[in-house]
């Protein structure tokens, strides 16, 4: 009764006073969750830090907490060519029309799934789950993609793998769960469809786990490299961001392996800022999302990993 009194109090916005213990344990979590902050920020400081050091230094002191000897080299070196731009281009394009085409697929799936007057729910549900113990081996996935798909130098090879997951699609029907069925029925004595129902009705109520599995879906596909090392050849002119960023790091670690780099001071080879350089412009602007999707991110990744 005692507890249940606390929440009525806490959703009216009173306060409710903490006893010693209370405040103990928020004091310690206060304090765990400031260290492991910190922990997460340093390395970015250090990554940010070290792509402006010089190589000279990075080879004599080693990476750097603030800059030292501060040059450009290193991003010069990665965006001299006008490769990168038109690579950030096509992965901003990919993530963008990944992102909501996936957003839709996964969504109309997880209502569907959650529908009791869905007479396959189960079965389909099972199917999910149980395609997602059970991976085939690259052999036949490649085959699949190349020789059935034809996909081989092809964009899509890279934007319909990463559109869902099982993960995912459970994610979104444990949320669902949340939302009364009596929504749905009061639609339809209206008058309503199935579609109108999904989206005047539940898609404004998915917003927090929109925004959660948007934010998986878009990380998804801004990190991906795999694919396109896998589909993507040289034939293709402009490959995602990763994958180029990948090509320059191998480029600049053949560069110091090769005949041609006896000739040349290793010292003006900015082989480590060169990859913190890339480490930058790869998670920028995908750290300047998560602000705009936070309070949306907390609450449903809560509510999907609690519903049953």
């Amino acid at each position: 009764m005692a507890r249940k009194e606390d929440k009525d109090l806490i959703e009216s916005g009173a306060k409710v006073r903490l006893g010693t213990s209370d405040k103990i344990i928020r004091g310690f979590g206060y304090v765990f969750l400031t260290l492991y902050s910190i922990c997460c920020i340093v390395p970015f400081i250090i990554i940010v830090s070290t792509s402006f050091t010089s190589e000279s230094v990075i080879r004599a002191e080693g990476v750097q907490f603030l800059p030292k000897d501060i040059t450009l080299t290193a991003y010069n070196m990665v965006t001299k060519s006008g490769g990168i731009w038109l690579s950030y281009l096509v992965t901003i394009l990919l993530t963008v029309v990944g992102t909501l085409v996936g957003l839709s697929i996964i969504s109309m799936t997880g209502y569907a799934l959650q529908r009791k007057d869905f007479p396959f729910r189960n079965a389909i549900s099972f199917f999910i789950y149980f395609t997602s113990l059970f991976q085939a081996g690259l052999a036949p996935y490649y085959l699949l993609m190349t020789q059935t798909y034809h996909l081989k130098d092809s964009y899509l090879a890279v934007l319909l793998p990463l559109l869902m997951s099982p993960w995912l699609i459970i994610l979104m029907k444990n949320f669902v769960k949340s939302i009364p069925h009596e929504i749905t029925e009061s639609g339809k004595i209206d008058g309503a469809g199935d579609m109108k129902i999904f989206v005047s009705l539940i898609l404004p109520m998915l917003k927090p786990a929109l925004a959660t599995i948007g934010l998986f879906l878009a990380l998804g596909y801004w990190n991906e490299w795999y694919q396109s090392s896998l589909f993507l050849s040289s034939r293709v002119a402009v490959k995602p961001l990763q994958f180029t960023l990948y090509e320059i790091v191998n480029k600049t670690d053949a560069l110091k392996n090769s005949v041609a780099g006896q000739f040349i001071n290793l010292a003006d080879i900015p082989q480590e800022s060169v990859k913190m350089a890339n480490a930058v412009l790869a998670t920028g602007p995908i750290v300047l999302l998560y602000p705009f999707v936070q309070k949306y991110f907390i609450s449903g990744i809560t509510v999907g990993a609690v519903k049953g």
